[in-house]
This record gives structure tokens, C-alpha cells and sequence, in this order.
């Protein structure tokens, strides 16, 4: 059992606190202008990009020694036509940068808060949590504490492959948003 702290109470958030208290996690939340204090061994950042940075600048010390684990996907939510990072780049890596002493991981940026609850894409495969960091053993406690949680994850590989799965979720999501695919579909990953 492992603790985590979720910063953020929307869909997202409450949906990955339910699939980590469903592997029998002890979640707890932070809401904006909530004390940050007794944080987690994992520490999730389901918050937009910006409030991700924030987060990050103000509490470095607080993260240190922790994973961290960013679901954003920095879209430009002005014209849903770009990502705002640079192009060699990732929203993940950038938070890395602010947080040198914490294993930063890219995870959950490609699912739906829907495809998270009901653990399937379509209700015909598994939700597939992607993760990517340079910090393996921070990957393993990330896929340890979702044992049992109804989603099945998958070792993206370093932390440079972030923007890979950024680009993925930000494909995913312009396509939910243009009806193209509901937001209970997606991409699945098959073995």
C-alpha cells in the first residue's frame, strides 16, 4: 500500500484517487489554497500545465524525494491546435527541470477521467496507463501501487518519450473534442 497525494479534485483527480483506492492506496487531496503538508510517497499533478508549474516552482522542498507524476497534456486551449512546450521538449520535462531532487513521471496524460473509472476504452479493452521517466524503480512504485486497480501499465520508457505521449494525448483529445471518438473511447494498448 503506498500513499498518495493528489493536487486537483476534478474528473481527472477523482478519477485516478478511485482507480489508486481501488488498488488499496491511502489517497488523500489538495485543492487549491489547501496547506501542503504530509505529501505522499506519490504525488500526482492533476491539475492544467500552468497550475502544474506553479505547483511545482512553490514546492520543491515539500516534492523532493518524491514521484511525481504529471497527467498534463499542455494543449493550447485557445486554438486546440498546438502544444504550448517547445518541439524537443514536454510538459513533464519542464517540470523535471523545476524539480531536480524529485523522479518526475509521465503517466494517466493518455486516458479519460471516463476510461479511468469504468477501466475500459469503448468497454471493449483494458485501460492502459503509459508511463515514462528516467527513474525506473519510481515507474515500478507508480505500476506497484496500481496492481489491483483495474488498469493495466505499461513502461514507456524514459522520460524523453513524455512528449510522445503528450502528442498522443493531445490527439486523443482534439478528436474527442471534434466528436470524432466519445470520451469514454481513445486509444487502447493490446498485448
Amino acid at each position: 500500500m503506498a500513499a498518495i497525494t493528489i493536487f486537483g479534485k476534478g474528473n481527472m483527480g477523482q478519477a485516478i484517487g478511485d482507480v489508486f483506492q481501488q488498488g488499496g492506496n491511502q489517497v488523500s487531496f489538495i485543492d487549491s489554497g489547501d496547506p501542503v503538508e504530509n505529501l505522499g510517497d506519490i504525488v500526482v499533478l492533476a491539475v492544467p500545465y500552468n497550475a502544474a508549474l506553479s505547483i511545482a516552482k512553490a514546492n520543491q522542498a515539500a516534492l523532493a524525494g518524491k514521484v511525481v507524476v504529471d497527467i498534463t497534456n499542455p494543449l493550447n486551449f485557445d486554438t486546440w491546435d498546438e502544444l504550448v512546450v517547445p518541439a524537443d521538449s514536454s510538459a513533464a520535462a519542464q517540470i523535471a527541470a523545476l524539480l531536480p531532487d524529485s523522479k518526475v513521471v509521465k503517466a494517466f496524460n493518455t486516458t479519460f477521467a471516463a476510461t479511468l473509472q469504468s477501466r475500459k476504452v469503448s468497454d471493449q479493452a483494458q485501460t492502459t496507463v503509459m508511463a515514462a521517466g528516467d527513474d525506473d524503480d519510481a515507474k515500478q512504485a507508480l505500476a506497484a501501487a496500481l496492481t489491483d486497480s483495474g488498469v493495466a501499465v505499461v513502461d514507456a520508457g524514459a522520460l524523453k518519450r513524455a512528449r510522445e505521449l503528450e502528442s498522443f494525448g493531445f490527439l486523443q483529445m482534439t478528436l474527442a473534442a471534434k466528436e470524432k471518438i466519445g470520451w469514454t473511447g481513445g486509444f487502447a494498448v493490446l498485448k
